[in-house]
């Protein structure tokens, strides 16, 4: 009797290498350069770096262990074999049970979904296209920076003796903050921006014909493929500036990113807690104090933004009854104001127990994409984003994600971010539409939020 593995992702995940090379270093005076840094080397063609709480930094690099989903198929990949299997339009589905595989092997995952698999967990199951929806690296070195230390995991002696070496180099001079950004940024942010009052006035026609309650509407800014823009030196000036929920800079199944993201989609605890943290309604920041308390005041009195805000926990809510056991539903925070980089944001947490027999992409499927990139209801607004908005979103609206094999779950909403893709480089800010917008608000509004990133876009060295 045969004794192999039963399905193709039990033979994937016996052919992931554990890490078994593990190493404690002192800690790092400043662990945002120290993984920006690792990031530079180009240890692999593939890497990340994930800010989670508490200011950790995360570094995952090596491609030889993946796996990557789109509507119709799935591919995994390590130790030079290619594996793939269909997905029959559920490609979430397939890749939580490829990485389900891998519940033995006591590592961690970092990857990435497209905002376009919402459209086949909520909208359209015929959506989604041959381009990838889901991608996540198993890495081959992993290193965790924190106050207390430095903890290096490899699966090799080769691979920790990469990062031993670059971690026993001196800090570099940083000077991404001394280098000029590539054009303005009142440049930048103006893009596009009268021809998006065109689609807020159609969208509040949606709205009040009664077709949807509320609507997250962006556009896109694409910016100049020369000079071009380096990324790891765009984050670190950008993280200087920002107060992110979750930050990450990553080269990872054809997408790049630097980002700031003021919220998480869901965390999920190896207990089963799990919890969403819906931010809606918007004020700019600025250097005065005084002003700031201003319009801190004013967002919690603001009509509109309350009525945004409302509506978004009250749905994160009811995705969150769909996955966790009855009566442990909460809003354990409700309408804080939290300051993100060039905004504050009205604030709130959702959280729950999972469900028995319940895991954390579950209740991912069930919470993404985050309501405050979409509207309510999720349904309609997806459609009427299709309707109004200009070629796909991609990344921007989707989650960057750090998970590990004992059933915890990170993921950061893809907002504030700088993306790249081939040879197009691109921000895209959003605002949420309801009955009461104004096109002249809601155009400040994604002005105000490109004030988070485009201020620290920096041009690669000569």
């Amino acid at each position: 009797m045969s004794t192999g593995p039963r399905t193709p992702w039990e033979a994937w995940a016996n052919s992931v290498p554990p890490l078994a090379r593990a190493s404690t270093r002192e800690p790092r005076h400043d662990p945002a350069a120290t993984a920006t840094r690792l990031a530079q080397a180009r240890l692999a063609d593939q890497y990340m770096v994930y800010e989670t709480e508490g200011g950790v930094w995360h570094f995952a690099a090596g491609s030889a262990v993946s796996v990557t989903a789109n509507a119709t198929s799935i591919t995994a990949r390590a130790a030079g074999r290619t594996w793939t299997s269909r997905t029959d339009g559920q490609p979430l589905t397939a890749f939580a049970t490829a990485l389900s595989a891998l519940r033995d092997a006591d590592r961690h995952y970092y990857g990435w979904a497209a905002f376009e698999l919402s459209h086949l967990l909520h909208a359209d199951p015929a959506a989604g296209g041959d381009q990838p929806l889901l991608h996540a690296l198993i890495p081959s070195v992993e290193v965790t920076l924190t106050g207390e230390g430095t903890l290096v995991r490899a699966v090799d002696e080769a691979w920790a003796r990469k990062v031993a070496d670059l971690l026993a180099e001196p800090p570099a001079q940083p000077n991404a903050l001394d280098r000029l950004p590539p054009q303005s940024t009142e440049d930048v942010i103006a893009a596009g921006a009268g021809a998006y009052g065109e689609v807020v006035a159609r969208t509040v026609a949606d709205i009040r014909a009664g077709i949807l309650e509320k609507a997250v509407v962006s556009r896109k800014v694409p910016l100049p493929r020369e000079p071009g823009v380096d990324f790891p030196a765009t984050y670190l000036a950008g993280r200087r500036a920002n107060t992110p929920a979750r930050s990450y800079l990553m080269d990872l199944g054809g997408y790049r990113a630097a980002g700031f993201s003021p919220e998480t989609v869901l965390e999920v605890g190896e207990d089963g807690r799990v919890s969403t943290q819906p931010l809606a309604g918007t004020r700019a920041r600025v250097a005065d104090p005084a002003e700031n308390e201003r319009r801190r005041a004013e967002l919690l009195t603001d009509p509109k933004e309350i009525h945004e805000h409302a509506v978004s926990v009250r749905l994160a809510w009811e995705e969150m009854e769909a996955v966790c056991r009855p009566g442990s539903v909460a809003v354990e925070e409700f309408m804080a104001v939290r300051p993100r980089g060039s905004v504050q944001h009205l604030a709130s947490r959702v959280t729950g127990r999972l469900r028995p027999g319940t895991g954390p992409w579950d209740a991912f499927a069930s919470l993404f994409p985050a309501i405050t990139a979409t509207g309510v209801s999720k349904r309609a607004a997806l459609r009427a984003l299709a309707r109004h908005e200009e070629g796909p979103r991609g990344l921007y609206g989707g989650a960057v994600f750090r998970g590990s094999t004992d059933g915890a779950l990170d993921a950061a909403l893809v907002l504030r971010t700088l993306i790249g893709r081939g040879d197009e480089v691109w921000l895209r800010a959003g605002a949420g539409i309801t009955a009461q917008s104004s096109p002249a608000r809601e155009i400040e509004e994604t002005c105000e939020k490109l004030r988070s990133v485009a201020p620290y876009l920096r041009s690669p060295e000569n």
